[in-house]
């Protein structure tokens, strides 16, 4: 008698439909698949975008974030090609890093601005004047040092405040794990409580800058500031 062995069963091949809905579904190897099939449309996308003071590696991770929102959203069955519905993902993602990155550089600018001012060295040959500039600087200090650690950590190696040169948002993230973005975050959150009265007010008062407008001014600042950020993300 014969007696037949039945065939192994042959690996059924996944449609891209189906990676389509298993990465959307949580599945991470489909989902790695996916972005680096489709990588290339995200530096497609970046050399057809003016990127200002963004570096190049920054919009590639903006690219790459929209690239994956554009697959959670994809719906094969709509009838476009995944590539159509993608690019405008991935450039609205670059487009808005190009934008944070703008409003970045202005706010160095400011920070750069607001520094040189409160450490201002005083003409040689006035002790008055001497005497008040190191009082401001010792003021300047005394805040800076009573910033939360994390936010102190941000400043001080921005501004170059350890005597070292000033180091970028991207390589403060690169050495504690987190993105330039974040930094950038916590930069501004750092300034907006170095300008708050409670925080500055002996420093103010040695600058001058005491008065009810003054104080007026640093809060829509940091009102501004926040209303930004609530827009960014949606909240």
């Amino acid at each position: 008698m014969r007696i037949l062995i039945p065939a192994p069963d042959r690996p059924t091949r996944l449609t891209v439909d189906d990676v389509f809905r298993q990465a959307q579904a949580g599945c991470t190897a489909s989902l790695n698949q996916l972005m680096a099939e489709h990588d290339g449309l995200v530096q497609a996308v970046i050399r057809r975008q003016a990127l200002g003071s963004l570096l190049f590696v920054d919009a590639l991770q903006a690219g790459r974030i929209g690239l994956w929102h554009a697959i959670m959203g994809y719906d094969p069955h709509r009838g476009y090609a995944f590539s159509t519905y993608a690019w405008p993902c991935i450039a609205r993602q670059v487009w808005s890093s190009v934008e944070q990155a703008k409003q970045e550089m202005r706010h160095d600018r400011h920070e750069r601005d607001v520094i040189a001012g409160m450490a201002a060295v005083c003409p040689d040959g006035d002790p008055l004047a001497a005497a008040e500039a190191t009082a401001v600087s010792a003021a300047l200090a005394d805040l800076i040092a009573r910033l939360p650690q994390h936010l102190h950590d941000v400043i001080v190696l921005h501004a170059g405040l350890d005597g070292q040169p000033p180091t970028s948002f991207h390589q403060i993230g690169a050495g504690v794990g987190l993105s330039r973005q974040r930094i950038h975050q916590l930069h501004v959150d750092a300034l907006i409580w170095l300008r708050q009265p409670a925080h500055s007010q002996h420093l103010r008062s040695l600058l001058g800058r005491h008065t009810l407008a003054d104080y007026q001014r640093a809060q829509a600042q940091s009102d501004a500031w926040l209303g930004r950020r609530r827009r960014h993300h949606g909240r």
